[in-house]
């Protein structure tokens, strides 16, 4: 075992802008078993990291991001100077349940009078699953179980956040999660160590509906105005199409999207050459491909078109060099 070490609050390395360190991820597969492996549930919010630096925490997105004016009900979480937590911001619906829905109405506010109105009337919970840092000590050495253990002893518990728990049954997890109509299931080698901006087999998201990030590269009208998008994945010769995405887009999300879709439009497409069906790209406006939409669908075809999609919600989490079929 790495033995721990003292650090400078704010001397962390794996730098993202802005941000002490990006994040681990997960990979998407089935869900594995074993006594190696621990279980979390998955929620349907986005990822804070925060950081003690005297006072309230500082709190920063997955991008990067600074986003602590979003979330003033978390300003009365106090810990040491030097310590680092990783976790899931979530609003939750009358029926307890997580709802991405009422979280895009949060977590894109900078203005303090308006998050302050928020944080009362539809108040966000920090989730915190790992502990990074503890008063400059590293533990992202330490295996999960250690990490877990220690987290669990600083007894976070307030109004508006907590340590969800974790367990050692996967298959008791994932049928807990399903009767709860939660996302999915997160699971943990429990020997592992926390490797930031890595995307590790030790970490295995279990979704249970099927549901993938792609870039937005254009659309095009129909019977409305936005009929359909078009999305891909990056390559180095372009996006590859990934087909034409029109359910799921109510009023409000296509007005949302065409305001953020219409400072990017181009005339020139950013898939790779004759990767567009003509079918497809027939009265097709081209934009940046800079937005990336959270799909769900049914499989992919042969050439990995995919079948049945829906859009779901605009991910400004991530940017567009993170999708690909396997994320």
């Amino acid at each position: 075992m790495r033995r721990l070490r003292k650090v400078n609050a704010f001397a962390y390395g794996d730098r993202v802008t802005g941000s002490p360190l990006s994040p681990m991820l997960a990979t998407t597969g089935e869900l594995p078993v074993g006594a190696d492996w621990s279980y979390e549930f998955k929620w349907d919010g986005v990822r804070v990291l925060a950081l003690f630096g005297g006072g309230a925490p500082q709190l920063f997105a997955r991008s990067g991001a600074v986003v602590t004016a979003a979330y003033p009900e978390i300003a009365g979480l106090q810990l040491p100077e030097g310590t680092l937590l990783d976790g899931e911001m979530v609003c939750f619906d009358a029926d307890g349940r997580p709802s991405f829905t009422a979280l895009a109405e949060r977590m894109h506010v900078r203005d303090k009078n308006r998050a302050a109105r928020l944080a009362v009337t539809l108040p966000a919970t920090y989730l915190i699953f790992d502990l990074l840092y503890l008063d400059g000590i590293d533990y992202t050495g330490l295996p999960y179980l250690a990490r877990r253990e220690r987290l669990e002893e600083l007894d976070l518990a307030g109004s508006c956040w907590m340590v969800p728990p974790s367990f050692g049954d996967g298959a008791a997890t994932a049928a807990a999660a399903r009767e709860n109509r939660l996302e999915g299931v997160m699971a943990k080698r429990s020997d592992s160590v926390y490797l930031p901006g890595q995307r590790s087999p030790d970490w295995v998201k279990v979704k249970f509906d099927r549901t993938g990030d792609y870039v937005i590269g254009g659309w095009r009208p129909g019977a409305r105005k936005l009929g359909g998008m078009l999305i891909g994945v990056p390559t180095p010769d372009g996006l590859a199409f990934r087909g034409r995405v029109g359910g799921g887009i109510g009023a409000a999300a296509e007005k949302e999207l065409l305001s953020r879709l219409a400072p990017l439009a181009t005339t020139d497409s950013p898939f790779a050459a004759g990767a567009v069906p003509r079918e497809d790209a027939k009265g097709a406006h081209w934009v940046r491909p800079e937005l990336v939409a959270e799909i769900r669908y049914g499989n992919q075809t042969p050439d990995r078109r995919l079948r049945f999609p829906r859009f779901l919600r605009l991910r400004d989490d991530k940017s567009p060099e993170e999708c690909s079929d396997d994320a």
